[in-house]
Parts: structure tokens; C-alpha cells; sequence
């Protein structure tokens, strides 16, 4: 087995195996599949009846002024719940949670991601003016990597890229989005817009993550926070009140851990009457939980680049050996029972 040294320590590369015992994890991915559509679909279910009852209540004050909020409703789900959830579903993904039969399959595919999330984020940065997400210098070596093929290298500028500029760019998508969902709640008053409104900014911020970092996160983990804006959504409506809230503020888990003072401060917020800054605090969950999602994917994709998959040369010498075996006793065989001339 190769050996390399690492600050002039020699150490063995991890084999398939350490990394699927310190890394890998039993998932039901068709369940997960299944499950996240579900979730999907109530969230979409949700937006229709919110979106059905305003309309209902605008036919009733004026017939006219209804039929012109069912249109702008068709709009409104299109724009804010179909293109989003079909922009996330249509990124690339990395596969991480794999075992020695699958290895090879999940490192030819997270090449290729990184290849297509390298183009996209080059391109981005060449043909929209300032759009200021990424770092132009780190983005040009990036391009010089591309072009000389070097996977080490475009793997290095995407790590340096997410931890650096990508990093800023998300931080600041995430304020945006919780002033947004904090100032539309306080100025709608109402649990039905409320609900609507906090659901679209959640979808939309998924989807600017997801843009910016150029791949989503695998379906178990995208179950995860779908299942939070649907929950956002309850809490907007206003569904147990206070009772509801603390029960986030202790289901929260790693996604509020990673902030700091924030679980203290949604069991403020949620339990206050507050309603737009409860709202903005939960989306602000959102985002940091999409992030995290994300940068652990990216750092499990870079472990499994470097494993080795052990057995393989050992498996193809004993073929040749066996092959090899049964030919030459094909041939004695056939030299045993060959008539006599």
C-alpha cells in the first residue's frame, strides 16, 4: 500500500473502509426521495389554499377584482414555488453516503458536479456585472484549473471560493431574506398572508444558496429543511402559538447549535407577540441550516476523493490468476482425453 507524508509524518491514506465506518450511514434514499416530494407537495398544497382563500375573500368583497387575484395567484405559485423547487431539483449533487460497491460510481459522479459547478460559477462571474458573489482572483485560477484539467486544483479554488467569498455572499443572502420575511410579516398583520409570504422567501433563499454555492444538498438533508419551511410556515400562521414555539426551539438540533445565542433568542422571540421578527429569525434558521447542509457535503466529497479503494488491484490480479488456472487446466484436460493417434 502507497504510503505518503503529510508535515514529515508518514501516514497511510484512508482506505473505503475507515471512511465508510467513520462517514457512511444506513439511509433509506427511496424513502427520503419520498418522503421529501411529500413534504414538497404540502408545502405546495398549503401555498394553493392560502393563495385560494385570499382569492375567495377578494371575489367576495369585488367579482371582478377576483378573477384578476386568481391570475396574479397562478403567477405568484409559478414564480415562487414551481421555478424555485425545479432550479433546486435540476442542481447538481454530491454522493457521499457510500460503501465499497459504490465508491467508484460516487467519485466519477462528484467529478463530474465539480466540473459543472466550476463552470457555472466561471460563467456567472464573466457575463453578470456585479453581481459580486465570488472572489474574481480565486474564480480566475479556478477557469486555469478547468482549462489545464487539474481535479486537485478545481477542487482546491471551490474549497477556497466556499470558505471565503461564498461564505460573505451566503451570509448576507440570508440577512436579506430575514428582513424581507421580518418587515413583510409585521406589515401584513395577517396569519394567512403571513404563512404565504414566509414559505416564498424560504423557497427563494433555498434556491439563491443553492445558485450561489452551485449544488444542492443531498435528498435526506434536503427532506431536512424543507420539513423547516414547512414548519416556518405553520409558526407564521400561527398554529399552537407559544406552545409551537417551544417545541422548535428544542427540535432545532446542530442547525441552531452552529449560531451563536440564537436558541436562546427564538425562545424569546417565538414567545413573544412579535410576530415579523419570529418569522425573520426562523427563516435566518433556514439559511444557516441550507449552508451547513452544503459546506458538510462539500467536505465529505473531498474526504472520499483522497480514499483509497483498496482490494481493486488485488481483486483484478486474482481474475488474471483464476483465468490463468482454468486454462491451463482446460488444457491438460484436453490433452488427458485426447484419442490416441
Amino acid at each position: 500500500m502507497a504510503k505518503k507524508k503529510t508535515e514529515g509524518v508518514e501516514s497511510t491514506p484512508m482506505t473505503i473502509y475507515d471512511y465508510e465506518q467513520r462517514y457512511t450511514r444506513r439511509q433509506n434514499v427511496r424513502g427520503a426521495k419520498f418522503l421529501l416530494r411529500a413534504v414538497a407537495a404540502l408545502v405546495g398544497l398549503g401555498i394553493v389554499s392560502i393563495l385560494f382563500n385570499v382569492c375567495k375573500d377578494i371575489y367576495a368583497f369585488h367579482p371582478y377584482a377576483g378573477y384578476g387575484a386568481i391570475g396574479v395567484s397562478v403567477l405568484l405559485f409559478i414564480f415562487f414555488y414551481i421555478v424555485p423547487l425545479a432550479k433546486i431539483a435540476k442542481s447538481p449533487v454530491f454522493v457521499t453516503n457510500v460503501n465499497g460497491f459504490t465508491a467508484r460510481g460516487a467519485k466519477k459522479q462528484n467529478k463530474k458536479a465539480r466540473r459543472e459547478i466550476a463552470d457555472k460559477i466561471i460563467d456567472v462571474t464573466s457575463k453578470v456585472e456585479g453581481v459580486g458573489w465570488y472572489d474574481s482572483k480565486v474564480v480566475g485560477e479556478l477557469a486555469i484549473a478547468v482549462n489545464c484539467g487539474d481535479e486537485k486544483g478545481i477542487s482546491n479554488k471551490l474549497g477556497e471560493l466556499y470558505s471565503g467569498s461564498v461564505k460573505k455572499s451566503g451570509q448576507f443572502l440570508i440577512s436579506k431574506a430575514a428582513m424581507k420575511s421580518a418587515m413583510y410579516s409585521a406589515i401584513s398583520q395577517t396569519n394567512k398572508v403571513d404563512a404565504l409570504l414566509v414559505a416564498f422567501v424560504n423557497l427563494q433563499l433555498i434556491k439563491d444558496l443553492v445558485f450561489l454555492y452551485g449544488f444542492r444538498p443531498s435528498d435526506p438533508k434536503l427532506l431536512k429543511i424543507f420539513a423547516g419551511v414547512l414548519q416556518n410556515s405553520l409558526v407564521a400562521y400561527g398554529v399552537g402559538g407559544a406552545r409551537i414555539g417551544n417545541t422548535i426551539v428544542s427540535t432545532m438540533g446542530n442547525a441552531v447549535r452552529g449560531i451563536p445565542l440564537l436558541g436562546s433568542a427564538i425562545a424569546a422571540i417565538v414567545d413573544s407577540s412579535v410576530q415579523g421578527l419570529t418569522n425573520g429569525v426562523l427563516t435566518a434558521v433556514i439559511g444557516y441550516q441550507t449552508i451547513k447542509y452544503l459546506n458538510e457535503e462539500y467536505r465529505l466529497q473531498d474526504i472520499l476523493e483522497g480514499v483509497e479503494l483498496v482490494g481493486e488491484n488485488e481483486f483484478e490480479e486474482t481474475c488474471v490468476e483464476l483465468e490463468k488456472e482454468l486454462r491451463s487446466g482446460a488444457v491438460n484436460l484436453g490433452k488427458k482425453f485426447a484419442p490416441a493417434v
